[in-house]
């Protein structure tokens, strides 16, 4: 499934959203090809999604979830994938 968190994390002007699978990253990079996310949204788990394409992502068929949440089924699914490792 993809899933999304709320646009709160700030960078570069901006609010982000995090977008991931918590089957496989071909199914996230899938995804994000079908939305237009470029490829160098990708940081080691997770696509960078900018707040005005939120609404777009939810449209494609992404899942909406709390950060906490989102951050759970991604660690349940054996895909996280954290700095320095």
């Amino acid at each position: 499934m993809i899933l999304i968190d709320p646009p709160i994390w700030p960078g570069w002007n901006r609010v982000w959203s995090h977008l991931v699978s918590d089957e496989s990253y071909e199914e996230l990079h899938a995804f994000a090809r079908k939305v237009g996310i470029p490829e160098r949204g990708f940081d080691r788990d997770h696509y960078d999604v900018p707040s005005d394409k939120y609404d777009e992502v939810i449209a494609a068929g992404a899942t909406p979830v709390p950060t906490r949440d989102l951050v759970r089924r991604l660690i349940a699914s054996g895909l996280r994938h954290r700095k320095g490792t």
